[in-house]
């Protein structure tokens, strides 16, 4: 029972990824480079929290690389921006 729930939880982060994913790629296009790294933020979360791909357990240390660098940049807009 709780692998269901578990299950369900993450195809609503998945889909939640998706989401943000495509946001992140709108802001990106449009040039919005604050709102591209609020987007990709959660999206890089999402992926570390659910550990897809778990045959490639690099990729979990990619996203934390990211994570790392948008928490970098979003402090770094509202130090000089602000």
């Amino acid at each position: 029972m709780n692998y269901l729930r578990s299950e369900r939880f993450e195809q609503h982060l998945k889909w939640m990824a998706l989401f943000l994913g495509l946001c992140s790629t709108i802001s990106i296009v449009q040039g919005w480079q604050l709102y591209s790294m609020l987007f990709g933020l959660p999206f890089c979360l999402i992926w570390i929290y659910c550990g897809w791909l778990r045959t490639e357990p690099q990729l979990k240390y990619i996203n934390i690389v990211f994570s790392a660098l948008y928490i970098y940049g979003i402090a770094r807009y509202f130090l000089i921006e602000v």
